[in-house]
């Protein structure tokens, strides 16, 4: 059986995943990257380095972001969220970047290692988490698809 997601759906898989893709496009050619990803039930939060991906957003700021949810060949949901982006400036990034380790990178971080195992001078070092760009997809339609058998 093949089926149409609904909101409530849609909504539990954003905020279950942490890895999606975006795409874009340069006016020439699309360009789909994998992302991790927070989304806030607004829209979806996201860091970058400077590079081809912010370059082609801030000509172009249409995305399409997708997520996956697959079991099996039969067994999969799909959600694709049509927005656009946005940069954050520096206190709404700061806010946005705390939201994302908090939610995503908690068990990549220093804070969720097992320091009985570890010795602290072996400390995590999470500075390269880091990154210059913070943004989020401002999300103005939304669609997902299922299959179950």
């Amino acid at each position: 059986m093949t089926g149409i997601l609904t909101k409530d759906q849609i909504d539990n898989i954003l905020k279950s995943q942490s890895i999606g893709r975006l795409a874009c496009a340069d006016g020439k050619h699309p360009y789909v990257v994998p992302i991790t990803y927070y989304y806030d039930g607004d829209a979806i939060i996201c860091q970058s380095q400077e590079g081809k991906k912010i370059k082609i957003l801030r000509k172009n700021p249409h995305v399409c972001f997708q997520v996956d949810l697959v079991t099996s060949m039969n067994n999969w949901q799909s959600i694709q969220a049509f927005g656009t982006y946005e940069e954050l400036d520096e206190e709404k990034a700061e806010k946005a970047r705390e939201k994302l380790f908090g939610n995503v990178f908690t068990l990549m971080t220093e804070a969720r290692s097992h320091h009985f195992e570890h010795d602290l001078a072996d400390k995590i070092d999470d500075s390269n988490r880091i990154k210059h760009v913070m943004f989020k997809i401002k999300i103005r339609e939304v669609a997902g698809r299922f299959e179950k058998q």
